[in-house]
């Protein structure tokens, strides 16, 4: 029904033509580019994440100014006191590590 008519010549010349040819060393060169780049894209992702979860587990640490103890406070306060020695101290951000 209308539709195009190609002799076996001119696909067989056709097929010839859509092969893409390679060396092997640039294969093997393409596939180590490759896998370099994965493994370097997983590695920055695993480090990204790292630093978040960090981040969050840091979040409410807070150290007394006076005797250096180390304590989480999960609530709103701007002046927390100390559970050591009983300081009021600010909220710091955390430096970075």
């Amino acid at each position: 029904m209308g539709g195009r008519h190609y002799s076996p010549h001119s696909f067989r010349r056709w097929k010839a033509h859509a092969v893409i040819r390679v060396s092997l060393s640039l294969l093997v060169t393409i596939y180590l580019l490759v896998f370099l780049a994965a493994v370097f894209l997983l590695w920055i992702v695993g480090e990204w994440n790292r630093r978040r979860r960090e981040r969050r587990a840091l979040r409410y640490r807070l150290r007394c100014v006076i005797c250096a103890f180390e304590f989480d406070d999960r609530t709103d306060a701007l002046l927390p006191r100390c559970p050591r020695c009983g300081t009021l101290n600010e909220r710091f951000k955390p430096d970075q590590i």
